[in-house]
């Protein structure tokens, strides 16, 4: 399946939207257009193993701020569609107020947005942790730094063909994600719910190899990402990031049948946070994008959009 790529360019400058299209590549902070890097990683893989793209229509809402708003420039992020392109989306006028125009493009993989903040293409980034993050950094030679945690999503274990893990069963599969800190997560959550137990201080990086004994003699699954929520009508059960819980329609609240509750270690450790390259996290736009994030509107707005499944970190 080729990842998907999508444009969406919030020139926000007043308050009429005067187009509604599709647009191609990425602009940067110096008003210049740029093309996403070529040869991306997947999975945390070299380079010259990254997938195709295409691009999908988006809308692109335009409109024109006071006169007397000085233009500050653009700031360019690379985001995952939920919750983080639809948080941005909300602080772009808020910036706009501010003078600053906010350009955001949508990926669908955890690889590209990375690359192109890296490649200096765009200015930051907004969909991962910062174990993912530090990850990223020491397999791919990358030098991203945190400029900011904005929100965590709990992991949670979701039903597929059943709906209780009291239905588990020997010979049942339950599917994780496959990259290395998030497929720890969902064994974590996993140990911490009496379906199997791992190795003593597998912490953070535990993979399949970490399980020391299973309570059932389930089999463990390992898949990309993207990929875990559309196995869910064909295992017992899906354990997903909460942006792939929300994209596949899943509440936390209402949904999973075990999730990390808000004062877990995990849910400190995984805040999700605006990523830049190494030297411009003191930029003034990456400044002004993250005070508008930890805003009490964009709180407030997160609070009341995503059901628990998103929710404000407080430092």
């Amino acid at each position: 399946m080729k990842n998907q790529v999508t444009k969406k360019l919030i020139a926000l400058t007043g308050a009429a939207i005067l187009s509604v299209g599709l647009l191609a590549g990425c602009g940067s902070s110096n008003g210049s257009d740029a093309e996403p890097a070529a040869n991306p990683a997947e999975s945390v893989q070299p380079a010259d193993n990254a997938p195709e793209t295409s691009q999908i229509p988006a809308e692109t809402a335009q409109a024109s701020a006071p006169a007397e708003v000085e233009n500050k420039g653009t700031i360019t992020v690379a985001a995952s569609a939920t919750p983080h392109a639809e948080i941005l989306e909300q602080a772009a006028p808020i910036l706009a107020e501010q003078g600053w125009t906010l350009d955001v493009t949508v990926f669908d993989d955890y690889i590209l947005p990375n690359n192109v903040v890296e490649s200096e293409e765009f200015n930051a980034n907004y969909f991962q942790h910062i174990p993912y993050l530090d990850s990223f950094n020491a397999e791919q030679g990358t030098h991203l730094v945190n400029a900011g945690g904005i929100h965590y999503e709990p992991f949670g274990i979701y039903p597929g063909t059943k709906s209780d893990l009291s239905e588990l069963a020997d010979g049942d599969t339950i599917a994780v994600p496959n990259d290395t800190t998030n497929e720890a997560r969902a064994l974590l959550l996993l140990e911490d719910n009496g379906v199997l137990t791992l190795k003593e201080g597998a912490g953070l990086e535990a993979t399949v190899n970490d399980i020391e004994e299973k309570k059932i003699d389930v089999e463990i699954l390992e898949l990309e990402a993207a990929q875990v929520a559309r196995v869910k009508d064909e295992v017992a059960f899906v354990v997903l990031n909460g942006n792939y819980a929300l994209q596949a329609g899943f509440s936390v609240a209402n949904d999973s049948v075990a999730y990390e509750t808000s004062d877990s270690e995990a849910a400190k450790t995984y805040v999700n946070v605006i990523a830049v390259k190494e030297g411009h996290e003191g930029d003034e736009g990456i400044q002004a994008l993250v005070g508008v994030l930890k805003s009490d509107a964009i709180k407030q707005y997160i609070n009341d959009t995503y059901d628990g499944a998103v929710i404000p970190f407080e430092e």
